[in-house]
């Protein structure tokens, strides 16, 4: 059947959120080829994207505004300091983790304003081609164009706002992961 934007058959399709990045694709042919080894003992990491990517692609310009092209979508962004934690605890209980995948993303999705309100700056989202043509002018490499546009439109239709409440993040952690906006608001948020 051909693609018709908002056909029911697409709709009811079950996605996980991080589906939705066009760079997940070699992430889940890794986790394919993993599980049809028969020989391999894995565990999958699925991290969210970082506190501090959502940190650098909706930074206010000089101006004190942010226009990244969010609309009123929502992030379930991760610290990467969780993320990592969590990679030593599994790592060190490997047994315990064989055979399983994890999805880690923050608890609580956040979206512009939010952001803009914590860094006591104003939102006011742009569109997709300026912010193409923000990132083309920029030093960015050639692939990084899509890569963030996608991810940009991904976050503004509500892909990647996460389940919500706590999930595996948590339960690896043994503790609340890190709040998104505080890390964003840190002073080494933007990396």
């Amino acid at each position: 059947m051909p693609y018709r934007h908002g056909s029911a058959s697409l709709r009811r399709r079950p996605r996980r959120d991080g589906d939705h990045l066009p760079y997940a694709l070699a992430h889940r042919w890794t986790e394919r080829r993993l599980r049809e080894s028969g020989t391999l003992r894995w565990t999958v990491l699925r991290n969210g994207l970082y506190a501090e990517l959502l940190a650098g692609i909706a930074a206010p310009g000089p101006d004190g505004v942010i226009t990244a092209p969010l609309g009123t979508g929502r992030l379930a962004a991760v610290a990467r300091a969780d993320l990592a934690e969590v990679a030593v605890n599994v790592a060190l209980a490997p047994a315990r983790h064989a055979g399983r995948t994890y999805e880690l993303v923050g608890e609580r999705a956040v979206g512009g304003a939010e952001v803009a309100e914590v860094l006591g700056a104003e939102y006011r989202p742009g569109r997709l081609t300026d912010a193409r043509a923000a990132v083309a002018a920029s030093d960015a490499f050639d692939f990084q164009v899509p890569m963030v546009l996608g991810t940009y439109s991904a976050i503004a239709h509500g892909f990647l706002a996460g389940p919500g409440g706590p999930g595996d993040l948590a339960a690896l952690l043994g503790r609340p992961p890190r709040p998104a906006l505080e890390v964003i608001a840190g002073p080494a948020s933007v990396g």
